[in-house]
Protein backbone atom coordinates (compact mmCIF):
# COMPACT_ATOMS: atom_id res chain seq x y z
CA UNK A 1 0.00 0.00 0.00
CA UNK A 2 1.73 3.46 -0.79
CA UNK A 3 1.46 5.66 2.04
CA UNK A 4 -0.06 8.98 1.84
CA UNK A 5 2.26 12.49 1.46
CA UNK A 6 4.88 12.81 4.36
CA UNK A 7 5.51 15.09 6.86
CA UNK A 8 3.08 16.51 9.72
CA UNK A 9 4.68 19.96 9.97
CA UNK A 10 3.05 22.58 12.16
CA UNK A 11 3.94 26.30 10.32
CA UNK A 12 4.58 29.20 13.20
CA UNK A 13 1.30 29.87 15.71
CA UNK A 14 -1.04 32.50 13.90
CA UNK A 15 -2.79 35.21 15.52
CA UNK A 16 -5.71 34.09 17.41
CA UNK A 17 -8.56 34.93 15.95
CA UNK A 18 -10.80 32.55 18.07
CA UNK A 19 -10.52 29.03 16.06
CA UNK A 20 -8.42 26.41 17.25
CA UNK A 21 -5.46 25.35 15.27
CA UNK A 22 -6.28 21.63 14.48
CA UNK A 23 -4.04 19.63 16.52
CA UNK A 24 -1.10 17.25 15.25
CA UNK A 25 -3.39 14.21 15.49
CA UNK A 26 -6.23 15.71 13.57
CA UNK A 27 -3.77 16.28 10.94
CA UNK A 28 -2.85 12.66 10.24
CA UNK A 29 -6.59 11.87 10.95
CA UNK A 30 -6.90 14.62 7.68
CA UNK A 31 -4.60 13.11 5.97
CA UNK A 32 -5.46 9.32 6.13
CA UNK A 33 -9.18 10.07 5.91
CA UNK A 34 -8.84 11.82 2.36
CA UNK A 35 -6.72 8.62 0.98
CA UNK A 36 -9.70 6.89 2.37
CA UNK A 37 -12.34 8.70 0.49
CA UNK A 38 -10.32 9.15 -2.61
CA UNK A 39 -10.48 5.55 -2.85
CA UNK A 40 -6.45 5.31 -2.36
CA UNK A 41 -7.04 3.22 0.49
CA UNK A 42 -10.27 0.87 0.50
CA UNK A 43 -12.57 -1.15 2.57
CA UNK A 44 -10.91 -4.12 4.22
CA UNK A 45 -7.13 -3.04 3.48
CA UNK A 46 -4.73 -2.33 6.68
CA UNK A 47 -3.08 0.66 7.49
CA UNK A 48 0.85 0.23 8.22
CA UNK A 49 1.97 -0.58 11.08
CA UNK A 50 2.38 2.24 13.81
CA UNK A 51 6.31 2.35 13.70
CA UNK A 52 6.23 2.99 9.94
CA UNK A 53 3.28 5.65 10.05
CA UNK A 54 5.14 7.30 12.73
CA UNK A 55 7.96 7.16 10.94
CA UNK A 56 6.30 8.76 7.84
CA UNK A 57 4.67 11.36 9.40
CA UNK A 58 7.13 12.48 11.82
CA UNK A 59 4.77 11.96 14.83
CA UNK A 60 4.87 9.69 18.05
CA UNK A 61 2.72 6.99 19.42
CA UNK A 62 0.38 9.04 20.82
CA UNK A 63 -0.06 11.47 18.08
CA UNK A 64 -0.56 8.55 16.00
CA UNK A 65 -3.29 6.97 18.27
CA UNK A 66 -5.17 10.29 18.57
CA UNK A 67 -5.48 10.31 14.83
CA UNK A 68 -6.70 6.28 15.13
CA UNK A 69 -9.21 7.48 17.96
CA UNK A 70 -10.53 10.17 15.14
CA UNK A 71 -10.77 7.97 12.44
CA UNK A 72 -12.65 5.44 14.29
CA UNK A 73 -15.61 7.28 15.92
CA UNK A 74 -16.05 8.32 12.39
CA UNK A 75 -16.10 4.37 11.08
CA UNK A 76 -13.66 4.68 8.83
CA UNK A 77 -11.26 2.05 10.66
CA UNK A 78 -11.53 -0.75 12.72
CA UNK A 79 -8.98 -0.72 15.59
CA UNK A 80 -8.45 -4.99 16.64
CA UNK A 81 -6.74 -4.36 19.96
CA UNK A 82 -4.29 -6.99 20.80
CA UNK A 83 -3.71 -7.94 17.07
CA UNK A 84 -0.87 -7.76 15.12
CA UNK A 85 -2.89 -6.99 12.12
CA UNK A 86 -3.26 -3.09 13.26
CA UNK A 87 -5.93 -0.86 11.81
CA UNK A 88 -8.35 -1.52 9.22
CA UNK A 89 -10.12 0.74 6.73
CA UNK A 90 -14.02 0.09 6.71
CA UNK A 91 -16.54 2.36 5.05
CA UNK A 92 -19.45 3.43 6.71
CA UNK A 93 -23.11 2.58 5.62
CA UNK A 94 -26.07 5.49 5.74
CA UNK A 95 -26.71 3.77 9.44
CA UNK A 96 -24.07 5.65 10.66
CA UNK A 97 -25.62 8.64 9.83
CA UNK A 98 -29.17 7.41 10.95
CA UNK A 99 -28.38 6.60 14.33
CA UNK A 100 -27.35 9.92 15.39
CA UNK A 101 -29.85 11.91 13.47
CA UNK A 102 -32.65 9.90 14.91
CA UNK A 103 -30.83 10.80 18.19
CA UNK A 104 -30.94 14.26 17.48
CA UNK A 105 -34.40 14.32 16.24
CA UNK A 106 -35.39 12.45 19.56
CA UNK A 107 -33.53 15.35 21.85
CA UNK A 108 -34.64 17.96 19.41
CA UNK A 109 -38.91 16.58 20.47
CA UNK A 110 -38.83 16.10 16.77
CA UNK A 111 -42.83 14.57 16.36
CA UNK A 112 -43.96 11.98 13.11
CA UNK A 113 -45.86 15.00 11.51
CA UNK A 114 -42.76 16.36 11.29
CA UNK A 115 -40.99 13.07 9.91
CA UNK A 116 -43.42 12.56 7.30
CA UNK A 117 -43.64 16.13 6.28
CA UNK A 118 -40.01 15.62 5.01
CA UNK A 119 -40.48 12.15 3.72
CA UNK A 120 -42.77 13.84 1.51
CA UNK A 121 -39.92 16.65 0.57
CA UNK A 122 -37.35 13.79 -0.36
CA UNK A 123 -39.19 11.22 -2.39
CA UNK A 124 -41.45 13.10 -5.30
CA UNK A 125 -38.27 15.18 -6.41
CA UNK A 126 -36.57 11.53 -6.32
CA UNK A 127 -38.56 9.90 -7.91
CA UNK A 128 -38.76 12.75 -10.95
CA UNK A 129 -35.16 11.55 -10.93
CA UNK A 130 -35.37 8.42 -11.28
CA UNK A 131 -37.76 8.62 -14.15
CA UNK A 132 -35.63 10.88 -16.09
CA UNK A 133 -32.54 9.13 -15.62
CA UNK A 134 -33.68 6.67 -18.56
CA UNK A 135 -31.56 3.68 -16.72
CA UNK A 136 -33.41 0.68 -17.42
CA UNK A 137 -31.22 -1.12 -14.46
CA UNK A 138 -32.42 1.10 -12.37
CA UNK A 139 -35.84 0.90 -13.61
CA UNK A 140 -35.65 -2.93 -13.18
CA UNK A 141 -34.42 -2.42 -9.59
CA UNK A 142 -37.46 -1.02 -8.86
CA UNK A 143 -39.74 -3.19 -10.72
CA UNK A 144 -38.20 -5.69 -8.44
CA UNK A 145 -39.00 -4.30 -4.96
CA UNK A 146 -42.32 -3.91 -6.60
CA UNK A 147 -42.69 -7.56 -6.59
CA UNK A 148 -41.29 -7.63 -2.92
CA UNK A 149 -44.28 -5.93 -2.09
CA UNK A 150 -46.86 -8.11 -4.06
CA UNK A 151 -45.19 -11.19 -2.43
CA UNK A 152 -45.89 -9.84 0.64
CA UNK A 153 -49.27 -7.68 0.76
CA UNK A 154 -51.20 -10.67 2.40
CA UNK A 155 -48.43 -11.05 5.39
CA UNK A 156 -48.92 -7.55 6.70
CA UNK A 157 -46.11 -7.93 8.91
CA UNK A 158 -44.12 -8.33 6.12
CA UNK A 159 -45.91 -6.25 4.59
CA UNK A 160 -44.83 -2.86 6.87
CA UNK A 161 -41.17 -4.12 6.21
CA UNK A 162 -40.85 -4.32 2.42
CA UNK A 163 -42.98 -0.80 1.65
CA UNK A 164 -40.80 0.93 4.03
CA UNK A 165 -37.75 -0.65 2.27
CA UNK A 166 -39.58 0.35 -1.34
CA UNK A 167 -39.90 4.04 -0.12
CA UNK A 168 -36.17 3.99 0.71
CA UNK A 169 -34.87 1.92 -2.63
CA UNK A 170 -37.23 4.61 -4.97
CA UNK A 171 -34.81 7.50 -3.28
CA UNK A 172 -31.62 5.29 -3.38
CA UNK A 173 -32.65 4.84 -7.10
CA UNK A 174 -32.89 8.63 -8.21
CA UNK A 175 -29.16 8.72 -7.90
CA UNK A 176 -28.66 11.26 -5.94
CA UNK A 177 -26.64 10.66 -2.67
CA UNK A 178 -27.79 13.62 -0.29
CA UNK A 179 -31.37 12.85 -1.12
CA UNK A 180 -30.53 9.10 -0.37
CA UNK A 181 -28.45 10.28 2.84
CA UNK A 182 -31.88 11.71 3.78
CA UNK A 183 -33.78 9.04 3.18
CA UNK A 184 -31.65 6.69 5.55
CA UNK A 185 -31.99 9.03 7.83
CA UNK A 186 -35.84 8.83 8.82
CA UNK A 187 -35.90 5.02 6.97
CA UNK A 188 -36.35 3.52 10.70
CA UNK A 189 -38.40 5.93 11.61
CA UNK A 190 -40.55 5.45 8.81
CA UNK A 191 -40.43 1.59 9.24
CA UNK A 192 -41.44 1.39 12.93
CA UNK A 193 -44.30 3.92 12.47
CA UNK A 194 -45.34 1.77 9.57
CA UNK A 195 -45.06 -1.65 11.71
CA UNK A 196 -47.28 0.19 14.48
CA UNK A 197 -49.77 1.46 11.94
CA UNK A 198 -49.63 -2.37 10.45
CA UNK A 199 -50.32 -3.53 13.30
CA UNK A 200 -53.21 -1.91 14.27
CA UNK A 201 -55.37 -2.41 11.30
CA UNK A 202 -54.63 -6.08 11.68
CA UNK A 203 -55.90 -5.99 14.87
CA UNK A 204 -59.59 -4.27 13.35
CA UNK A 205 -59.33 -6.62 10.67
CA UNK A 206 -59.06 -3.22 8.50
CA UNK A 207 -56.31 -4.31 5.23
CA UNK A 208 -57.76 -2.20 2.11
CA UNK A 209 -55.46 0.63 2.34
CA UNK A 210 -52.31 -2.23 1.50
CA UNK A 211 -53.46 -3.28 -1.59
CA UNK A 212 -54.35 0.30 -2.31
CA UNK A 213 -50.51 1.41 -1.30
CA UNK A 214 -49.61 -1.55 -4.24
CA UNK A 215 -51.54 -0.16 -6.54
CA UNK A 216 -49.55 3.26 -6.11
CA UNK A 217 -46.31 1.26 -5.99
CA UNK A 218 -47.33 -0.34 -9.62
CA UNK A 219 -48.41 2.90 -11.02
CA UNK A 220 -45.57 4.78 -10.04
CA UNK A 221 -43.43 2.23 -11.63
CA UNK A 222 -44.84 2.68 -14.85
CA UNK A 223 -44.61 6.21 -14.48
CA UNK A 224 -40.98 5.71 -14.11
CA UNK A 225 -40.72 3.23 -16.40
CA UNK A 226 -42.50 5.34 -19.04
CA UNK A 227 -39.85 8.45 -18.30
CA UNK A 228 -41.84 10.70 -17.38
CA UNK A 229 -40.54 12.41 -14.49
CA UNK A 230 -43.23 15.28 -13.93
CA UNK A 231 -45.88 13.28 -13.83
CA UNK A 232 -44.06 10.54 -11.44
CA UNK A 233 -43.25 13.30 -9.01
CA UNK A 234 -46.85 14.41 -9.38
CA UNK A 235 -48.27 11.50 -8.99
CA UNK A 236 -45.82 10.01 -5.84
CA UNK A 237 -46.98 13.39 -3.95
CA UNK A 238 -50.80 12.96 -4.26
CA UNK A 239 -50.19 9.62 -3.11
CA UNK A 240 -47.53 10.67 0.22
CA UNK A 241 -50.37 12.91 1.38
CA UNK A 242 -53.36 10.05 1.49
CA UNK A 243 -50.97 7.48 2.80
CA UNK A 244 -49.72 9.88 5.37
CA UNK A 245 -52.76 10.75 6.64
CA UNK A 246 -54.10 7.05 7.36
CA UNK A 247 -50.79 6.22 8.91
CA UNK A 248 -50.51 9.19 10.71
CA UNK A 249 -54.06 9.29 11.84
CA UNK A 250 -54.26 10.20 15.34
CA UNK A 251 -50.83 10.20 16.33
CA UNK A 252 -49.10 13.07 13.89
CA UNK A 253 -48.19 15.10 17.46
CA UNK A 254 -46.36 11.23 18.76
CA UNK A 255 -42.75 11.97 19.59
CA UNK A 256 -39.77 9.99 17.47
CA UNK A 257 -38.89 9.07 20.70
CA UNK A 258 -41.86 7.00 21.38
CA UNK A 259 -41.69 5.19 18.16
CA UNK A 260 -37.79 4.13 18.44
CA UNK A 261 -38.36 2.94 22.07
Amino acid sequence: MALPEPGIRRGPSAPSDGVRPPKTGELVARRLRRRIVEGSLSEGDYLPTEAALMEHFGVSRPTLREAFRVLESEGLIELRRGSRTGARVTVPGPEAIARPAALLLQLGKADLADVYRARSAIEPPAARLLALSGDDERYAALEEELELARAAVSDYERFAVVSAHFHLRLVELSGNQTLALMAGMVHEIILRQTQVSVRAHEATGAHGDYPRALRAYAKLVTLVRAGDGPAAERFWHRHLQVADELVLRGREATSVIDVLE
